[in-house]
């Protein structure tokens, strides 16, 4: 199953966006499942559902933060390669999807910002892109991340029968 199928699947298993895409890469990152739906779980719905940044969109960042970010050594230059990083992933999220922000990327659908989750039924997900953005997001950085050698690419985990690192 790829990144893209984990998150969308996440997502439509009750998963808030933030956490689809994060848990889709819990093979490569490390944590456990339970911390990892801890840990993003803030950040659904555009961080607590405030439709600011899309949590698709920090879903990627967490895991490149997990993958790349050397902590014991917190220099300047470390956070800046990680601060590319994220850029990137994000430009190419904007360049596909029209924007990084859930309340644009929702345009169009009745979204509120209070702090109540939706009931998760056939009419909310009909309505609503979020399990596309989770795919989109989750496809858009596997890729940069076999691109930059950080996780293997398909075929190679397939031969090695492992999880890519």
């Amino acid at each position: 199953m790829t990144a893209a199928e984990k998150a969308k699947a996440n997502f439509m298993r009750g998963l808030n966006c933030a956490q689809s895409v994060l848990l889709a890469f819990s093979d490569h990152i490390g944590l456990d499942e339970e911390t990892a739906l801890k840990v993003s779980a803030p950040f659904g719905g555009g961080m607590g559902r405030m439709r600011e940044v899309c949590g698709t969109v920090s879903g990627m960042c967490m895991v490149l933060g997990l993958l790349t970010y050397n902590a014991g050594n917190p220099t300047n230059a470390e956070k800046s390669a990680l601060y590319a990083r994220e850029q990137e992933v994000a430009r190419r999220f904007r360049e596909r999807n029209g924007s990084i922000i859930c309340r644009e990327l929702l345009s169009g659908v009745k979204a509120d910002s209070s702090p109540n989750a939706e009931a998760r039924t056939p009419e909310y997900y009909k309505k609503r892109p979020c399990g596309d953005l989770c795919a989109d997001a989750a496809e858009i950085l596997e890729q940069y991340l076999m691109e930059e050698g950080l996780i293997a690419r398909e075929a190679e985990r397939s031969r090695s029968g492992g999880d890519g690192q």
